[in-house]
């Protein structure tokens, strides 16, 4: 597939909206930042990808040349348009969407940028996913989600009212450490066993140095 592209495009042929519909989304992420960079946006209007199983530069490129083919269009069709590209979107335009009731659905929360979902406060996380809202409830202990809640403030996390828990409480600092990496009993065992001990092994120390 990717040697059939290079033989096209070396043909002199343009990425245009007929070669990217028979690209379609298995074959756009092996486009290279060159061939990328010869799509014009405004093809992306007549096509439909989903550049998530893209790298980050690939996604990068193809989400400023959506986000500027889509620019015109209002509200609810430019969400519909650049929700497959959301992906890599910058926390900036995620707060710019979640003042416009986009119900955004969980599938897609999910795979927003990392730094992006952790950078949403409660409220902006609200108003991204509207109506689905109660969904992130069901997956408050997976990640990303149970990071980001560790992140906020439960009184903040109380006034979305779905029944979030395991935010910070007011003077306390949550250390979110994954549950998975929690030290169980049985590794806390010789710590206590030596802590135990700690003060006969002081005293029989500081005997001998007298003795000595």
């Amino acid at each position: 597939a990717s040697a059939a592209i290079r033989r096209y495009l070396d043909l002199g042929n343009g990425l245009d909206a007929t070669a990217l519909n028979a690209i379609g989304t298995e074959y756009i992420c092996l486009l290279n930042v060159t061939e990328l960079n010869r799509i014009d946006p405004n093809s992306l209007k007549l096509v439909s990808l989903n550049p998530s199983a893209c790298s980050e530069p690939t996604k990068d490129i193809l989400y400023a040349k959506a986000k500027r083919a889509f620019s015109g269009q209002p509200f609810p069709a430019y969400y519909e348009l650049i929700e497959p590209y959301l992906g890599i979107a910058p926390v900036v335009d995620l707060r710019a969407l979640s003042t416009r009731n986009v119900n955004m659905n969980i599938s897609t929360f999910l795979s927003l940028r990392r730094d992006s979902l952790m950078s949403l406060t409660p409220s902006e996380v609200r108003g991204l996913l509207g109506v689905n809202l109660p969904d992130l409830r069901r997956w408050q202990n997976k990640s990303p989600i149970w990071q980001w809640v560790r992140r906020q403030k439960q009184s903040e996390l109380d006034k979305l009212r779905i029944g979030l828990t395991g935010g910070t409480q007011e003077g306390y600092i949550n250390l979110a450490v994954p549950r998975h990496q929690l030290p169980s009993s049985a590794s806390l065992a010789p710590v206590a066993m030596t802590l135990h001990l700690l003060p006969a092994l002081l005293s029989s120390f500081l005997l001998m140095s007298v003795l000595s």
